[in-house]
């Protein structure tokens, strides 16, 4: 465990992977009548309290101080809160498959506005993976969705704002971190953060009756909870150890778990062009992930 809690490639993985089983417990809820901003909160409620409970077992707390606090809600918005209730929006009308691999843009955003603010820049060969991972999710975007049912282009650019929510949050999560803060910690109060602001926007739009449906799909409630809560335990650690453009490769590991997920187990058909983009996608994510372990040796090195 202390080897996968200090490997920026195993925390990849196990990240990507849990974060891809999002897509398909989504669309079970949502084909269910789970409105897509209860879905949302069930994440962040289910996960922030699960972690809770874990970091007060081990003895910690949560000392609150305004830094911490403007930093659990402004994550709590653009990493959490609005990238799922656009994601859970999207699936219903591009399918889970489609919708992850939607999170493989999120390295070319992350980068754009690390390079722009100076936050840390990958080596030429970590901007050949991404720009290869990028041609891939190109290939994909123009299909549109599912096979024989393209999706409206108003869903599309939907679904392409995930990204760019996704980078943001990215980089603010690196360049804010709180100074000896835990990622469990982190975690726990950016989740509570994001619970607290959907519930309010919940109760104030749709009503206590859109908590309704979730009686219906209770199985999949705790399917998603607990896979929630494990992802985020890594999610924050990967932050630390491999950095914001590092961390935004998830995305290509979710989209691979929801393309297949959603193929085999939903019932999902895509064409052969978003097959090979997706193919062409996971070529990019072993270039980049060599190149961070290039990066990784060079700065150690340095360093003795």
């Amino acid at each position: 465990m202390r080897f996968l809690w200090d490997s920026a490639i195993g925390l990849l993985v196990v990240t990507g992977g849990l974060l891809g089983m999002t897509l398909p417990f989504g669309k079970l809820a949502t084909a269910a009548g789970v409105p897509a901003t209860v879905w949302a909160f069930v994440i962040s409620l289910g996960a922030g309290g699960v972690l809770l409970l874990a970091l007060l077992l081990r003895g910690e707390r949560i000392r609150l101080t305004p830094h911490k606090l403007r930093y659990f809600f402004v994550t709590a918005a653009i990493s959490y809160a609005i990238p799922n209730l656009l994601m859970f929006s999207a699936i219903p009308h591009l399918g889970a498959g489609y919708t992850g691999i939607m999170f493989t843009l999120s390295p070319v955003v992350t980068l754009v506005f690390s390079i722009l603010l100076g936050v840390r820049r990958p080596n030429l060969l970590g901007v050949i993976g991404i720009a290869v991972g990028f041609v891939g999710a190109v290939m994909v975007a123009l299909t549109r969705g599912e096979a024989g049912q393209p999706a409206d282009y108003f869903w599309v650019a939907i679904g392409l704002l995930i990204p760019v929510s996704l980078a943001a949050g990215n980089i603010y999560r690196t360049v804010d971190w709180p100074e000896s803060t835990g990622p469990i910690e982190l975690a726990v109060g950016s989740h509570l953060a994001s619970a607290t602001l959907l519930v309010i926007g919940i109760l104030a739009l749709l009503g206590g009756q859109a908590f309704v449906p979730l009686g219906g799909v209770p199985l999949v409630v705790v399917g998603q909870v607990a896979s929630a809560s494990a992802m985020f335990a890594f999610f924050f650690r990967l932050q630390a150890v491999g950095g914001p453009v590092y961390l935004s490769q998830i995305g290509y590991v979710a989209a691979a778990v929801g393309l297949f997920a959603g193929t085999i187990f939903l019932g999902e058909h895509y064409r052969l062009l978003t097959w090979l983009g997706a193919a062409i996608i996971t070529t990019g994510v072993f270039i980049t992930t060599k190149a961070q372990g290039s990066t990784s040796t060079r700065m150690q090195g340095q360093a003795a």
